[in-house]
């Protein structure tokens, strides 16, 4: 889901416009503000938590929780994963970012600038984790009218990364069901890597390679993500991968 290229004017799941940004000179780097909750860079984490290796992304395991990879059909690349529990979704994906400052804030003003184009309503509001966008995404229904989907965007700035939540279902709306996604987004690690990349680039993810919990079990995946919708729809899910009881 490119939603985050610069003069973008809607967030379609299957642009590929880049923009390349010069790194900035040594001399300009600051350091990141120090958080008092994740998501966490792999430089800050010493903990015995059980996480599915996802290459940039490693996740938490909580019960009943299913996890999902979306699959880009057109270039076999992964480019996000997906946590279910109970009737909600969370997709997950980490970009490049600047070492100078943060990317979030810009970013979230033009996604909500996107779905309000688009025909969607969006608040800024303050979360857990910082600010964040509460959405009203369009969406078509089978009687081929509009209607709207709540969806909350939550980021986090990280050293030289950013990392987006989508949150749909109750937990987008609903406090006591968001709880479980909340914890699962706030033990996400980002493994940034050495590789160049130019801000937003989205950083490389795998299907599972390690599942440190001796109770996850995973299964076969797919070959690629359904993804066929030519219209607006940032939330489309891939193969299942993974069940955590």
């Amino acid at each position: 889901m490119a939603l985050f290229r610069r003069g973008a004017k809607d967030i379609a799941p299957d642009d590929t416009t880049e923009t390349q940004v010069d790194a900035p000179a040594d001399d300009d780097v600051v350091d990141a503000p120090a958080r008092e909750r994740g998501p966490w860079d792999v430089s800050e984490v010493d903990d015995e938590v059980a996480r599915v290796d996802l290459g940039a992304l490693r996740v938490p395991g909580v019960a009943g929780m299913e996890l999902r990879m979306e699959i880009d059909k057109a270039t076999d690349v992964v480019s996000a994963a997906s946590v279910s529990v109970d009737g909600s979704s969370m997709q997950l994906q980490a970009y490049a970012a600047p070492r100078t400052d943060g990317i979030w804030d810009e970013i979230r003003e033009e996604i909500a600038a996107s779905v309000v184009q688009q025909g969607g309503s969006a608040d800024d509001l303050p979360g857990p984790f910082g600010r964040e966008l509460l959405a009203r995404l369009p969406v078509r229904t089978a009687e081929g009218r509009t209607g709207h989907r709540p969806a909350r965007f939550l980021g986090v700035d990280g050293p030289r990364w950013f990392v987006r939540a989508v949150v749909t279902g109750k937990a987008a709306v609903e406090p006591g069901a968001a709880a479980v996604l909340e914890q699962v987004f706030a033990g996400v690690v980002v493994v940034r890597g050495t590789e160049a990349h130019a801000p937003r680039d989205l950083l490389a993810l795998t299907l599972p390679g390690s599942v440190s919990a001796p109770e996850a079990t995973a299964a076969e995946p797919e070959q690629e993500s359904s993804n066929d919708d030519a219209g607006f729809n940032p939330l489309e899910r891939g193969p299942e991968i993974t069940e955590i009881r």
